[in-house]
């Protein structure tokens, strides 16, 4: 297994150069997709940097919430069926608290210049 460069390098080079060398000379269509590439590239980037730590501390939050353990995914089944079948509302300690949370990490990494995720972080929009 190589160690150098990690897979986040390797993306942090392409879009660099997408970015830098790429789209400053492309037009039209091909310049908007370019432009969609380093988006996207830069989501992915956000992911394996911050991804699994969000993922722990979720589950974290989900084990203490439903009282058991298992995997993300399942947890995540189990918190829909309960809430689904009544069993989890709003008023459920700590259910509010892990859909914020759960919603921010989301976003810190989809859409971390969204104007409401800004607000809710307290970083200048």
């Amino acid at each position: 297994m190589q160690d150098q460069p990690s897979a986040l390098e390797l993306l942090q080079a392409v879009r660099s150069f997408i970015q830098d060398q790429a789209i400053p000379r492309l037009e039209g269509r091909a310049a908007f997709h370019a432009r969609i590439a380093v988006n996207v590239l830069a989501i992915v980037e956000r992911g394996l940097e911050h991804g699994p730590t969000h993922d722990a501390t979720e589950r974290e939050r989900l084990e203490a919430l439903l009282g058991r353990t298992g995997s993300l995914d399942e947890l995540n089944r189990e918190l829909c069926r309960r809430i689904r079948g009544g069993e989890l509302d709003l008023d459920t300690p700590g259910l509010a608290r892990h859909l914020r949370e759960t919603t921010m990490a989301k976003l810190a990494v989809d859409q971390p210049r969204y104007a409401a995720y800004r607000r809710a972080t307290g970083e200048p929009e």
